[in-house]
């Protein structure tokens, strides 16, 4: 995950990038336990008020009132609202290659300019504004490129960008850290050591993150048994699955899907698998 500090709003159209095709900007709120997910695509966020929490594959970060992010569309993720929390929320159509995700601290404190627009005055996608969203995205895209141009740092290794992708693809393949060197094509040592130098954590640790976050899926999005999830996410019992979840989140695999809005998702799944039809 990139995560950066600060940075100053440019004008629109960075180094001959075209600037973000923005949709729409919508001002949000989240009571404590919900969250917004990878469904509508590629996004920027900015945490008007509150904490949430960012979880992708590449890790979970936590976010306060200030903070922005972006997520391209081939990332999943989600946000999940630690306390009550307002987001501005922008929707992409079409997103110029950029880290993701990519989180720039103080984002607000850096841009308050931007902050205000954002806050007093949304874009509506209904208005038709073709000039105003093209303002609109080229400013955010702007500070957002120029908060990693002063801070940024990408993972720029390809043989741990496929590890972590098969990762995410497979997680309840009994994955050890010399199989993961094998996928690397790396010894174990130099893939730890490129793990720490270009994500800041271990392998192992990565593999936990990545783990964890399916758990969340299936136990938020899905009736399955505690003891299927725990297989299909790589643990050999529900016992040392509930250990490893309740170490990670400190709550246990049952009281995190009792969790408010939890319920309230898995119906509205339900309800849309449904419509859909089995094939869907």
């Amino acid at each position: 995950m990139t995560t950066v500090e600060g940075g100053a709003a440019p004008g629109s159209g960075v180094g001959g990038v075209p600037t973000w095709d923005m949709a729409a900007v919508t001002v949000r709120g989240l009571e404590p336990g919900e969250w917004l997910d990878g469904a509508d695509g590629a996004i920027w966020a900015l945490v008007l008020d509150g904490d949430v929490r960012l979880e992708t594959a590449a890790g979970v970060e936590a976010l306060h009132a200030g903070d922005a992010f972006h997520v391209d569309a081939r990332s999943t993720y989600r946000l999940v609202a630690l306390t009550r929390a307002e987001l501005a929320v922008g929707t992409l159509r079409a997103v110029p290659p950029l880290p993701s995700p990519l989180v720039a601290r103080d984002f607000a404190g850096s841009n308050r300019g931007i902050a205000e627009l954002v806050r007093i005055c949304p874009l509506d996608p209904r208005l038709g504004q073709p000039l105003f969203a093209a303002s609109y995205g080229g400013l955010i895209q702007a500070a957002m490129v120029q908060a990693l141009d002063e801070g940024g740092r990408q993972c720029s290794d390809a043989r741990l960008t496929a590890l972590v992708s098969a990762l995410d693809a497979h997680p309840g393949r009994p994955w050890t850290v010399e199989s993961m060197a094998r996928v690397a094509h790396l010894s174990r040592s130099s893939l730890g050591e490129r793990f720490r130098r270009e994500l800041g954590r271990s392998p192992a640790q990565v593999l936990r993150e990545v783990r964890m976050r399916h758990a969340r899926d299936l136990l938020t999005g899905t009736d399955r048994p505690i003891e299927r999830i725990a297989f299909t996410v790589g643990y050999g019992s529900a016992a040392a699955f509930s250990r490893a979840f309740s170490a990670y989140h400190g709550d246990s695999p049952q009281a995190w899907r009792s969790r408010p809005g939890t319920a309230r998702r898995r119906e509205a799944d339900t309800a849309r698998q449904r419509e859909n039809g089995p094939d869907q």
